[in-house]
Formats: C-alpha cells, sequence, structure tokens
C-alpha cells in the first residue's frame, strides 16, 4: 500500500484511507470491506487506487490493471468501478472486471449496471444501462463491445475466489490496524500512476513534491516529464518565471547614463 508518499504492508484489518494505492502481488488475493456490507475483491498482480467518497456515490475506485469484483447490497449506496477503458456504478449487484492499459472485460454478475466509456482524461462518458448476464468489452478508441455472456477465455480466467459470493471477513480481525511501513517510495513504484488518467492524478503534485529531495527519484522523474507535464513548473521553475522586458532604447540625441 502507498500512503502518502510511503510504501507500507498492509496487513488484515488496516482501515482504509482516501488516496491509498493498493497493489496485490502475483497469486495473491484482497478483501476490502466498505460502507453498507460492500465487498470488494483484488485478485493478483491488481492496482487500484482508492479515491473514497464521491459527488453521487458512496466511494469510487480505479482498476489501473489487474481483477476486481465488487458486491454490493441494495441499503450499500452506489459505487464506481473506472479502469482506463470503463467504468461501472452499481448498486444491489455485482460486476466482475479485468483491466489493462489497452483493455477492460467486464461482467455483470448480477443486478443492474450503469456502464460508462472513461476519456484519456479519465472522464466518464456515454452511460448506458445494464443487465445481469451481460459481457462488456472495450478497447483503448474503441466502441464498446456487448454480448449476452461472457467468453470462454474471460471465464476460464476469472480467480478461483470470484466463482462464488464473497463471505465477509472483518469480524474475524482487529479494526484499525497500522499498516507497517516499508520505506519512501521509489520513482519505479508510483510511474503508473504518474501517468494515469489526469483527472484521477490530480493533486500527485503535491503528494509526491517532497520525494524530490531524492536525487534518484528527481533525475527518472525529471527523464520522463513529458509523460505528465504538470510537474514541469516544479522541475523547472525557471522555464515558467516572468520574462523581464527589455530596456527602451533612448531616443536620438537623448543622453544615457
Amino acid at each position: 500500500m502507498i500512503r502518502g508518499t510511503m510504501l507500507f504492508h498492509a496487513g488484515e484489518g488496516v482501515r482504509l484511507h482516501p488516496g491509498d494505492i493498493l497493489e496485490s502481488a502475483p497469486g495473491g488475493f484482497a478483501q476490502l470491506e466498505l460502507t453498507g456490507g460492500t465487498i470488494v475483491a483484488l485478485g493478483p498482480s491488481t492496482r487500484l487506487l482508492f479515491l473514497g467518497h464521491g459527488t453521487k456515490t458512496a466511494a469510487e475506485l480505479v482498476v489501473l490493471s489487474g481483477w476486481l469484483k465488487g458486491e454490493t447490497g441494495a441499503n450499500a449506496g452506489s459505487y464506481s468501478y473506472a479502469t482506463p477503458q470503463l467504468a461501472a456504478t452499481t448498486r444491489g449487484g455485482a460486476v466482475v472486471l479485468e483491466a489493462s492499459r489497452e483493455q477492460t472485460n467486464l461482467f455483470v454478475e448480477s443486478g443492474n449496471a450503469s456502464i460508462s466509456k472513461v476519456s484519456p482524461q479519465g472522464y466518464l462518458t456515454n452511460p448506458q444501462g445494464a443487465t445481469a448476464g451481460q459481457f462488456l468489452t472495450r478497447r483503448d478508441g474503441k466502441n464498446t463491445v456487448v454480448n449476452s455472456r461472457p467468453d470462454q477465455a474471460f471465464l476460464d480466467a476469472i480467480p478461483r475466489a470470484f466463482r462464488d459470493t464473497l463471505p465477509p471477513r472483518l469480524s474475524r480481525f482487529p479494526k484499525g490496524v497500522d499498516p507497517r511501513p516499508e520505506h519512501d517510495v521509489t520513482y519505479a513504484e508510483v510511474q503508473p500512476w504518474l501517468t494515469m488518467a489526469l483527472s484521477w492524478r490530480r493533486g500527485f503534485v503535491e503528494r509526491f513534491q517532497p520525494r524530490l529531495k531524492d536525487a534518484e527519484f528527481r533525475r527518472e522523474l525529471d527523464a520522463h516529464v513529458r509523460d505528465y507535464p504538470e510537474w514541469d513548473p516544479i522541475l523547472h521553475p525557471e522555464k515558467y518565471e516572468p520574462k523581464t522586458p527589455p530596456a527602451a532604447a533612448a531616443s536620438p540625441g537623448e543622453t544615457t547614463r
């Protein structure tokens, strides 16, 4: 887990904060239990940003890559799960998604969901309703393809823990466990997040600016600054200083000192 500018080991019972970034290990599994009984499971090698409460939803989560299953109770409010290509907003249902930088596959397992395209800037557009059983796929820059059932490749790849209803487990563990700090984040650990959609990375300049004290972090960040131009004024403030107007030329016959 990345919280602030630190990398932590998030054990069972750790409470999530808005802005927390989670990454599961290859072959790993994690379960988040949210307000109203909503359960969110992360499959292997999954990267997730927990944005916290939204303006119209109980919580917003961004899946940069990997597998997610979200089960929302009827009284839990709406939850939004966004990927680089598609977003699902659901209330009283379950969705399973597989995301990458290039493509998202999304299965409405039960209930209903509102499915939106995600723009390159991270904004949700063209919402459409989806019902239980429908399977939606979208590649970068393409339209959404809707099928009446998932394809076999998706079914074969679903993590085993996703095949059944997710049982609540929070009562088994103490609440409010502190995560174990590991080290200050490296550039490699935050690079995927610095280059995601602009609307999702708002606030990251202020958040990670303290890491510029580390010369290696600063060097690697600067080497790829074209990928996140909002950092350029911080790295090169001299380029953005007001230009000094040239001195006025003296008039003919005028003495200058």
